[in-house]
């Protein structure tokens, strides 16, 4: 039993008070490798930015078509003498795309969209690689953070879905009498290339701050400013859909003049898609197929998103935070500058340089949208002294 002891008791001078832990009980413990599955991620968001500008350009220079089989080990391999490329190129001869566009192709011009085709699906397994080999090392060593390992499971999940997608996407051009994968098909193989990298890009962010500093900064999380950053990022992500159907059926080289379409406001036979006989397809399929219309509805949206922007960073420039305010700047200037690339996009007739920087634009634009709504999440106090509140 604990005696009793008076408030005017002298202590005695060579007991010491017990040292509380540092940083309390949260930071005691373990934490796992965060910096280095941050790297890790930062790598592997390299690799998927890398992958859409191929994959892009793979679109851009009528490659996709180019290899007519999905072999995940040996179609890793390429042709490595005359007779695997004759091989290859009879392969292609029987395609579709080649019977009925590409019938005068010679063999160099086929090694040339076959190797945009190879380097496309060779990053695609190449970073199913360095996720699994990553995952393996950090789990095994147990250096995963808790609750952690869901979601880099996640991130190899979709990786995996992404490449039955891609192959799905490439089979829907080589039938009947198509010369190009099915418009839809490629925005949702795109589509899930953008939610991958949003995904990585915002646990790069979550792991670049402690978890103590990310308790503390959602304490002053502002509500309202999150709600429009997602509402963009979600208006952001229906756009980069309709750019993919708009790259799907070339629409982009439709009506190469602006602000008006060849001097109409609304393009003529909007909703007119001939069938191949004589007749014309569902009116319904005029908004995937039709590409006056699609460029349309991609410029409508354009302008709306950015009306939308302007309003979101009219909200930002007001954040009670320096850095959410500048994170908000440079989102705005990155919106205008890609407003701006889809006007020259349409006007040099989606140049291949152009174009690919305008999807490249797009890339960019996501992450800082991200990164946006990441800091109004997850605010950084400024110090008033330093000037940096």
């Amino acid at each position: 039993m604990a005696v009793k002891r008076s408030i005017f008791e002298e202590v005695d001078p060579g007991q010491k008070p017990p040292v509380p832990p540092v940083g309390g009980g949260i930071d005691a413990r373990p934490k796992g490798a965060r910096g280095g599955i941050r790297l890790w991620l930062i790598g592997l968001f390299l690799l998927v930015t890398v992958m859409i500008v191929v994959g892009g350009l793979t679109r851009l220079t009528d490659s996709g078509l180019s290899i007519t089989e999905w072999n995940l080990v040996t179609g890793a391999i390429p042709p490595l003498s005359a007779e695997a490329w004759a091989a290859e190129f009879a392969k292609y001869q029987a395609s579709p795309e080649f019977l009925l566009q590409n019938s005068t192709m010679a063999l160099d011009e086929f090694k040339v969209i076959y190797w945009w085709e190879w380097a496309h699906r060779f990053l695609g397994r190449f970073i199913g690689l360095v996720w699994a080999v990553g995952f393996v090392s950090f789990w095994l060593t147990e250096k995963i953070p808790a609750g952690w390992t869901g979601r880099l499971l996640l991130l190899g999940g979709l990786g995996g879905l992404q490449g039955a997608i891609g192959w799905w996407m490439v089979s829907s051009g080589l039938v009947g009498t198509r010369v190009d994968v099915v418009s839809w098909k490629l925005a949702t193989h795109l589509g899930l290339a953008f939610v991958i990298l949003g995904f990585i890009g915002w646990y790069v962010l979550l792991l670049g701050r402690s978890e103590v500093d990310l308790m503390q900064a959602r304490r002053g999380r502002e509500g309202k400013l999150v709600g429009h950053s997602t509402g963009l990022m979600h208006f952001a992500f229906l756009q980069i859909l309709l750019g993919a159907l708009v790259a799907g059926i070339d629409a982009g080289r439709a009506y190469p003049t602006w602000p008006l379409m060849n001097g109409q406001f609304f393009p003529a036979d909007a909703f007119y898609v001939p069938d191949g006989q004589g007749g014309s397809l569902p009116v319904w399929q005029a908004f995937i197929e039709n590409p006056g219309l699609v460029q349309f509805i991609h410029r409508m949206s354009g302008y709306l998103l950015f009306a939308f922007g302007v309003v979101v960073w009219l909200r930002g420039r007001k954040s009670s935070y320096q850095t959410t305010r500048a994170a908000f700047h440079q989102m705005m200037a990155m919106l205008v500058a890609q407003m701006a690339l889809g006007i020259a996009t349409v006007l040099t007739v989606a140049h291949v340089h152009v174009a690919i920087t305008h999807q490249i634009g797009a890339v960019v634009l996501w992450v800082l949208i991200l990164r946006a709504r990441h800091l109004s999440s997850y605010p950084v106090a400024g110090s008033i002294r330093k000037g940096t509140a």
